[in-house]
């Protein structure tokens, strides 16, 4: 062969090579700049309160249990929080809420965690305020179907609700609809979530994530671009995307009179999204791996569709369940309960109103005592003094009970009419068990 043209084999094979070398590199994931993800992630240091409407313990207080208050309703059996569920991060389990007239509302409902930072409310940004936001549920005759002037005067002839106005509001005690969204909104903004292992993370304990979920994280803000719409603390933008989820629902669009804006829905948080489940604003999607898998495979094209959104991802098994175990480590290991909102106390069976002759603790994901015995007519009181959300499911001689979620200072009280022996246990932590003997009275 020529020399000329074995020159010219040899620059052919060396551009092979340095192509090889190039793509090689492409493959693997550029190192993560710690220090930098560490300051973009940092939660600020204190809550915001607007001017107009400053947070007192007294107007958090008023507004955690207008939060509670069915008299808001039009039937005068729902509430705020018959959707918007504690220790479901403050949503209803469901894809969407069934409303007054029978059928499913238009979209799922959506947490309630740090909205104090928010600058628009509802997944079309309708409102521009948390107060603003707080009166719209009211009315709506498919959630809560309540008449606010009727409602208002109904909370106004009660003394103990009309004190508890005055006392939130010195300089204007009236039961009034602007001191109403006041009060709601300033307990809202008392829902900020707890830190997590990812933020002992970003404080910089370097053992706070496993090596999987660090590889998520470099994931996350990587290769699969979802910080380019979930950025900072809470992980959202505040803006609107269409990411390509089928249906027709326009929701920004309307509201902005911009056939551009249509299909695209909020940025929602992935704070405590654990226990949000399902996922997007109809619900659609039922866990971490369906949301991974949508923007890996399922995204519908329009001429809508976010800029933002990655053209393509291509991940592999192993990176999708990286990506799933970062996005875990944004929630608590069990459903945080914020100081803010008031103990309930339920009760079950006869003598459950009497006061209770023994008590049992749940502190620690135990049962104290694990055995107990009673007499018939006597009744037990079973209280959560433990930081995480419990329950109680009890099975006896011809009765069974099972308590709603037994948050963090809940009781539930349970009275007993016939001998015989009953199983109690956590149905959130089956390991928790308490064995209660019942003696006929004699």
């Amino acid at each position: 062969m020529p020399r000329k043209d074995l020159a010219k084999v040899g620059r052919v094979l060396a551009s092979l090579v340095l192509a090889s070398l190039v793509s090689g590199a492409a493959d693997k994931p550029a190192p993560l700049d710690v220090a930098h993800w560490r300051t973009v992630f940092a939660r600020p240091d204190h809550t915001p309160t607007p001017a107009g409407n400053p947070a007192t313990p007294e107007k958090v207080a008023l507004g955690a249990l207008l939060f509670e208050e069915t008299r808001l309703s039009g039937s005068r059996d729902v509430a705020c929080s018959s959707c918007h569920q504690a220790d479901l991060s403050f949503t209803d389990g469901v894809d969407r809420h069934v409303g007054y007239d029978g059928q499913p509302l238009d979209r799922r409902t959506p947490p309630l965690w740090n909205l104090a930072w928010g600058l628009s409310f509802f997944w079309d940004g309708r409102a521009s305020s948390l107060e603003a936001q707080a009166m719209v549920p009211i009315e709506n005759e498919r959630e809560m179907a309540g008449n606010l002037q009727t409602a208002l005067r109904e909370l106004g002839a009660d003394p103990q609700m009309r004190k508890a106005f005055a006392i939130a509001f010195p300089d204007d005690p009236g039961v009034t609809q602007a001191n109403l969204a006041k009060a709601l909104a300033a307990f809202q903004r008392t829902l900020v979530s707890p830190e997590t292992r990812f933020d002992r993370w970003v404080k910089g304990d370097d053992g706070a994530l496993e090596p999987d979920e660090l590889a998520g994280f470099a994931l996350f803000v990587g290769k699969a671009g979802c910080a380019a719409c979930h950025q900072g603390w809470r992980f959202t933008d505040e803006a609107f995307h269409d990411i390509g989820l089928p249906g027709e629902d326009k929701s920004r669009g309307p509201i902005l009179g911009l056939q551009a804006a249509d299909h695209a829905f909020k940025t929602p948080s992935l704070r405590e999204r654990v226990w949000s489940a399902p996922y997007m604003h109809d619900g659609s999607l039922a866990t971490f791996d369906d949301v991974v898998d949508h923007y890996a495979r399922r995204v519908v094209k329009r001429p809508t569709l976010s800029a933002d959104l990655p053209q393509r991802i291509d991940l592999s098994a192993t990176e999708r369940a990286q990506l799933v175990a970062f996005l875990n480590t944004l929630s608590s290991d069990d459903p945080p309960r914020p100081a803010s909102l008031p103990v309930k106390t339920m009760a079950w069976g006869a003598n459950a109103e009497a006061v209770p002759t023994s008590s049992v603790s749940q502190k620690d994901r135990r049962f104290t005592p694990g055995a107990i015995i009673l007499k018939v007519g006597e009744a037990l009181r079973i209280l959560n003094d433990d930081t995480r959300v419990h329950n109680v499911r009890l099975d006896g001689p011809g009765k069974s009970f099972n308590s709603d979620a037994q948050n963090p200072g809940d009781t539930v009280t349970i009275g007993f009419d016939q001998p015989g022996h009953y199983d109690i246990i956590c149905g959130i932590h089956p390991e928790m068990r308490l064995s209660v003997e019942i003696a006929q009275a004699r």
